[in-house]
């Protein structure tokens, strides 16, 4: 579950230094720090859910952690008797080119594969702070939520994802975290790893019960849902 919490004017003039001086060292090295830090995430073995409330900082380099989830949640509106203004989101230069995930697109590249439209329509509301209604009808959150169903909505997210095979469909998110292209570095690390990596050696394919050892013979597999 990812939440973030600040000022993003802040972050936004962050964002225009490390756009604006690329060619800087230590510009390039901070710029170099985050696309990996992302990267990671990209790759993770969890279900990534993104936050944005009141309150929330999701503004440029902080907007790629939304970006990177398999789902999002934006508050439309306010909370009940809250006396914070409503949850936006912010694009900058940020999101359109030095961040590119392992398969050589950037995560908005990535969301609108082949859809230069949206894209065109994004890149317009550069700089603007956008509220839920405005976020959804561009296609950058999943889910838009009020403050009455707002509880509910995430509780039933984290409780169906509980509910599912730990690593099956984990591996479905990673074939649709990284669609397009192929590059040396995503068949390293991105769905076709993940494959391999979560599932087919994981006990609960291979293991004393699994599925794979199973597969055939009318028994149920047994799955470990503590761990992925």
């Amino acid at each position: 579950m990812f939440r973030t919490e600040g000022e993003a004017d802040l972050v936004a003039a962050c964002d225009t230094l490390l756009a604006d001086h690329p060619d800087n060292w230590l510009v390039r090295e901070i710029t170099l720090y985050l696309r990996r830090t992302l990267k990671r995430i990209d790759v993770s073995s969890r279900s990534l859910i993104a936050l944005i409330e009141p309150g929330s900082c999701f503004t440029g380099t902080l907007l790629e952690l939304a970006l990177a989830a398999d789902r999002s949640y934006m508050l439309d509106g306010t909370f009940e008797g809250a006396n914070t203004p409503p949850a936006t989101l912010r694009p900058t230069a940020m999101n359109f080119g030095p961040l590119p995930m392992c398969n050589g697109l950037t995560r908005l590249q990535t969301r609108f594969l082949g859809d230069d439209d949206a894209l065109d329509a994004i890149a317009a509301e550069t700089g603007n702070e956008l509220e839920a209604l405005n976020a959804e009808e561009l296609g950058l959150v999943t889910f838009t939520p009020d403050d009455i169903d707002w509880d509910d909505e995430v509780r039933l997210a984290i409780e169906a994802r509980a509910a599912f095979s730990p690593d099956a469909l984990t591996g479905m998110e990673a074939s649709l975290r990284f669609p397009g292209p192929e590059t040396i570095e995503s068949k390293i690390f991105a769905r076709l790893s993940a494959w391999q990596n979560w599932i087919f050696q994981r006990p609960n394919a291979v293991g004393e019960g699994g599925a794979l050892e199973l597969y055939g013979t009318g028994k149920q597999p047994q799955f470990d849902r503590k761990r992925v």
